[in-house]
Order: C-alpha cells, then structure tokens, then sequence
C-alpha cells in the first residue's frame, strides 16, 4: 500500500491486530485541511476537456469505536427512617400504664383472665410470689409475661451486690437500676398488648424500696397485690432455697416482720398459707377483679 508524499507512515501492525488505536494522521498536519489545487481557465478557442473529479485523498480511517457513558444512576430521595419493628410486627413505643377504666354500675365484672394488665406481686422472701406468678402467667387467655425483679437483679454477674451481705449504697444502686429496667420491659410488653406481672419484696415503711418507684416507672395503672402468709410458711419454704436467695431465719423474720405494715395500707392482702398454687392464682384473679373495678389509691 502507498501513502501519499508527506504523510507520516501509520505505525507497524503487530500480528493479528488492526493499526494501533488512538493513532490518526490527522494528527501530523495542523491547521485547515487543504483543497484540490486550482484549474487553470482554458486557452480561448480551445474546447475544453472534461474535467475528472480529483482522487479522493484518503483520509484518517475511522476512530474506533468508544461505547457511550453510562447515565448517572438515579439517586432516590432519602426515605424516612423505618418504623420500629420486630421482623413484620410494629412496635408502638411503650408509655406509662393508665389506671383502668371503671367499668359501668349496670356492667358485669371485669374478667381479669382476658384483659391486658400490670400486676405487682408483694411479698416477703418465702411467700411463694415468683411461682405464683408464673403459674398465673402461664395460665391466662392472652399473652402475658413475667418479670421478676430478682432474676434482673442477677443479670449483674462480676460485682452483684449480694443481699446476704447486707443492705448498702451498691445493693441499692443495682436494686434502683434492676426496677428501672424492669418497668422499662414492662411497658413495652404492655404496649404491645402483653400483660405483665412483677414480682417483689416491697417494703411499707422504706419509700426508697417502695411503691412510689414502681408506679413512676410503669404508671399509675399497675395494680399491687400483696401475698403474705404466716411466718412459720416462710420460714420452711426459705429453708428449701439455695444460692444467695437463702436468707437467714432471723433475716427472713425481720422482713416478714416489717411486711406487717401492709395491713390498712389499702393494698388487697392474701394469706396463702393454707392455700397451694393454683388456688392462690384463682384467688389473685379475684382480687384482681375487685382491683380493676375499684383500683386501690396507692
């Protein structure tokens, strides 16, 4: 192949591959290209011949082909944050529980076996609060959890301030903090239309350990019941514990002692002495009736 005088010479193919990309002679010649050279006018009286149209100078080949740039991706507008979830299951914040409503002079009594409520357990180490509890949680129409104080308590492994020990700014701080969490789980589970019921030894005469607390962190709907049985009963089923919830005789008569000061607090009282489990949580449903109907002022 023949190049045209002063055109510069394309580069070496390499072995199975076109010229070079990027390469065009177009390059080499700056400036406006150049045009057919002018014809000269014809001598008078002499025909003039057909002119042949001047061979087409050849040019840069095409440039090769550059696939068009991708348009910028769409950004969608910023969605608001999503609603708290547990996998398909909405979350409505938890709030402060609300005293029930009284139901009308001419309605039927409550059915507390089926309404959404917030029971606080009272009673001594020994009165049997945390298996009653449980078997009325685990015996109702609707959902229903348990939270015991004590097992909250215990979520504190390296430093638990052991009530064996004694009653000091460490046990007080962590029983603080235990009933905060525990009115927290409580409202939530309550929000969600899960009943709850606490449990705990509430003390009469210490506002510190007290019911002012409880009704702050769960609200003022949270319907207190207090099971105390006679001494001789706390005593034998003390004796069947083991770990830290083992107290001593004359602790656990101290205590049982000072739980006296819920007699004309206003608060429902039941005396399980005589009575098994089941029987006990027919019982609280009753008083639980009488409460929603009536709450107690506490």
């Amino acid at each position: 192949m023949q190049h045209p005088v002063g055109s510069p010479l394309p580069p070496p193919h390499q072995p199975g591959h076109g010229p070079a990309l990027g390469w065009s002679p177009a390059a080499h010649h700056p400036g406006p290209p150049q045009g057919p050279a002018p014809v000269p006018p014809a001598a008078p009286g002499y025909p003039t011949a057909p002119r042949q149209a001047p061979a087409p100078h050849p040019g840069p080949g095409p440039a090769p082909h550059q696939p068009a740039p991708a348009p910028a991706p769409h950004q969608p507008a910023p969605l608001p944050p999503p609603p708290d979830t547990t996998g398909h299951v909405p979350l409505p914040p938890g709030g402060p529980v609300a005293v029930p409503s009284v139901p009308h002079a001419t309605a039927a009594a409550p059915d507390p076996t089926s309404a959404t409520l917030a029971v606080l357990l009272i009673g001594p180490a020994g009165a049997g609060k945390t298996s009653v509890a449980k078997y009325w949680a685990d015996h109702r129409r609707v959902p229903t959890a348990h939270i015991s104080l004590d097992d909250v308590r215990e979520w504190v492994r390296s430093g638990f301030a052991d009530p064996q020990t004694g009653w000091n700014e460490h046990s007080e701080a962590q029983y603080r903090l235990a009933r905060r969490t525990c009115g927290f789980s409580a409202r939530n589970f309550l929000a969600n239309g899960i009943s709850c019921i606490l449990d705990d030894a509430v003390f009469p005469d210490r506002p510190v350990v007290g019911l002012g607390g409880w009704k702050r962190h769960v609200g003022p709907g949270l319907l207190p019941v207090v099971l105390l049985p006679g001494l001789d009963i706390v005593l034998e089923r003390n004796a069947e514990r083991s770990g830290n919830r083992r107290l001593t005789d004359e602790e656990v008569a101290r205590i049982h002692g000072r739980m006296a000061g819920w007699y004309g607090s206003g608060l429902p009282i039941i005396d399980n002495s005589q009575l098994d489990i089941p029987e006990t949580a027919h019982l609280l449903d009753e008083v639980l009736s009488r409460s929603i109907a009536s709450p107690p002022n506490w």
